[in-house]
């Protein structure tokens, strides 16, 4: 009896061990439970580890930071994370089909949809520039050393002399010197590079110009790397993420070596975790750890439910997400010694302060890095090994985004044929998603990256998970959901994590709802503001995924039967007849096809007792929904006999 739970546990995860024949044939299963870690992993450790963190932990207060981030980590990150991860495991569903278990809210799947298509169009982009960079590092000197080049303006003023020595009048460390230089408005050959060679920006969001055919052929690039990741879907990139979402660690080891050996490194550990700990009585840092949390796992995007789905129905998703949500945020804090020690050794030679180089977002990966780059022994190759772990890193989450999508199209079609050829739908979302991509490629390119990044998944993604945790928890029952997890797992989820679901996770999200609307404040690029209509799209594009929920609501309940509204929104809300696990092996206890009170005897005595009253409750279902079909409303006969209509 001790060795079925031990087995199922492991899932094939021994090492040596003969891969085993996928438990669901008609969809397919990982091919051991390390791809769908080492995948997980790969989804949820991305670029804003490496550019949004280290950013957020000396704006917060430094080492102080530390103490909120983990507190949201335990009482909001791991939760959520083992929610929907047991969501996706027990039904073996994407993001649209497991809403069964309550169909009336299947709107949510489809608002998870259209974030991951936002995030998989704009995400791809900035992958493609890191190719861009990566193929421009194959050089004895990196392009964006000196000053000049025919890009350059009589502004800008390199770190490193045209003899290859440092510039004397930026290493000047005399008070006059740095008087002038802190005065001066500089723009670094690194800046200037990025802005005016890379990106060639216009002056306005609505000045496309041309398209920048190198990041066009990179853009085609990332997409066809992609597609050739997926094209087997779960079983062809689950052998890719052992070097996809391992090999960035090696980088990282390698930097962070090389970087805590510079003159001045020091200095930029210390400026990343010298406490301020009067910031943490602050609310704003509180929201801020919240909301990287929140947004670093991958909450809410749909591709934790999708990667979930293809593991085998007793595997030990507790342990996974626990494993993954750590590793994500221990990720998190180690790419910030990396960061901070070369900020801190480009500010040593600099003679500025570590807050004058440090930047987030693509400002980080793209300007100040790369100039601190040019100050170390090969550059190129630092260069080569920095931006080819941003690919990884990126492709690890591209990976999930696209068969986020790929999956829940095959799952809602369900056809034998559309099953056979999922590889042509991998295909078809690809080309799309590199069409649409294209105009991100011109010269206002950066301005809609930003638009998106900034609007596409921002307060959607709370509404989204805030609702998601409400119908399982609230509309389908606790209970009942207590019971699932411990029917697929063996023993029911800690108490910690039944308070969490419930009341604690919920509070957090709504509070990072909250946060996020009074934090907001219109996007700027640099000295960019943008104008009204711009706004407008960012919030339609945000809006779009949220609507997504009202909108299937209300259709739901209007094609459900029912003479009164109560009875059409309780049938709307009801768990559909499928809902369940895929296989019938699986399908035991409740989910266990009986038709007679005799077929209870078998069970033991506790189990039995819930399927007596279980039996009971679908018993006055059916005589509920026979009263309905013999008498509608008007007091004519009326026919339903499609009391549950998939849509």
């Amino acid at each position: 009896m001790e060795e079925k739970p031990f087995a199922s546990i492991l899932n094939g995860a021994v090492p040596g061990e003969p891969v085993k024949k996928d438990e669901n044939s008609r969809r397919g299963n990982w091919g051991n439970q390390i791809e769908f870690v080492l995948t997980s992993v790969g989804y949820a450790v991305g670029l804003g580890n490496v550019w949004r963190f280290p950013y957020l932990c000396y704006r917060n207060g430094g080492g102080a930071f530390m103490l909120p981030y983990f507190i949201m980590l335990v009482f909001c990150g791991i939760p959520l994370f083992f929610l929907e991860l047991s969501f996706g495991q027990f039904a073996s569903l994407g993001c649209l089909g497991v809403w069964r278990i309550s169909p009336m809210f299947k709107g949510v799947g489809y608002g998870m949809m259209v974030v991951s298509t936002y995030i998989g169009i704009y995400y791809n982009v900035v992958i493609c520039i890191a190719f861009y960079y990566f193929f421009m590092s194959m050089t004895n000197l990196l392009p964006w050393t000196y000053c000049n080049n025919p890009w350059n303006t009589p502004d800008c003023s390199g770190v490193v002399g045209q003899d290859g020595t440092l510039n004397t009048s930026l290493a000047n460390t005399t008070s006059l010197v740095t008087e002038v230089v802190n005065r001066t408005k500089r723009t670094s050959p690194s800046e200037e590079y990025w802005k005016y060679y890379v990106l060639n920006i216009s002056d306005d969001i609505g000045n496309f110009g041309e398209v920048h055919l190198p990041i066009l052929g990179c853009l085609a690039i990332s997409w066809v790397v992609v597609f050739l990741c997926l094209f087997r879907g779960v079983k062809s990139s689950g052998k890719v993420v052992y070097f996809t979402a391992t090999f960035p660690y090696v980088v990282l080891t390698i930097l962070f070596i090389r970087g805590i050996t510079l003159d001045g490194a020091i200095n930029g550990i210390k400026y990343y975790l010298t406490p301020q700990w009067e910031k943490v009585l602050d609310a704003k840092v509180w929201g801020d750890a919240a909301s990287q949390i929140f947004y670093s796992l991958g909450c809410a995007w749909g591709g934790l439910i999708t990667m979930a789905s293809y593991n085998k129905f007793h595997n030990n998703c507790f342990r996974d997400s626990i494993i993954i949500s750590i590793t994500n945020c221990a990720t998190s804090v180690y790419a910030g010694f990396v960061i901070f020690s070369i900020l801190g050794f480009m500010a040593h030679h600099l003679n500025v302060p570590v807050s004058e180089v440090a930047d987030h977002g693509p400002g980080l990966a793209f300007v100040a890095y790369p100039e601190a780059l040019t100050l170390l022994p090969i550059s190129p190759l630092w260069s080569l090994l920095f931006f080819f772990m941003l690919i990884l890193l990126g492709l690890g989450t591209q990976f999930c985004l696209l068969e986020t999508l790929v999956t829940a199209i095959v799952d809602e079609i369900g056809t034998d044929w559309i099953i056979r050829h999922k590889t042509i739908i991998t295909l078809s979302v690809a080309i799309v998603g590199f069409l649409l991509g294209i105009p991100l490629t011109t010269r206002a390119g950066i301005y809609w990256l930003l638009l998106m990044d900034n609007y596409a998944a921002s307060f959607s993604l709370v509404i989204i998970s805030c609702i998601m945790c409400v119908c399982v928890m609230y509309v389908y029952g606790h209970r009942k959901y207590f019971k699932d997890v411990e029917m697929m797992l063996g023993f029911p989820p800690p108490l910690f994590f039944k308070i969490c679901w419930r009341f604690i996770s919920p509070t957090i999200i709504a509070f990072i709802l909250v946060f996020t609307v009074i934090q907001y404040k219109p996007i700027t690029y640099n000295d960019y503001i943008y104008p009204g209509w711009s706004l407008a799209i960012g919030f339609a594009m945000a809006l779009s995924s949220v609507i997504c929920i009202p909108i299937y609501a209300i259709y739901k309940v209007v094609r459900s039967p029912g003479a009164t509204f109560r009875e059409r929104l309780k049938n709307a809300c009801r768990a559909d007849p499928n809902w369940g696990p895929a296989l019938k092996e699986h399908r035991t206890g409740r989910y266990a096809a009986m038709t007679s009170e005799d077929a209870v005897e078998d069970c033991p005595l506790k189990e039995r007792e819930e399927l007596k009253e279980e039996l009971k409750e679908e018993q006055k279902e059916r005589k509920d929904d026979i009263s309905l079909t013999i008498q509608g409303s008007n007091g004519s006969t009326t026919t339903h006999n499609n009391p549950n209509p998939s849509a």
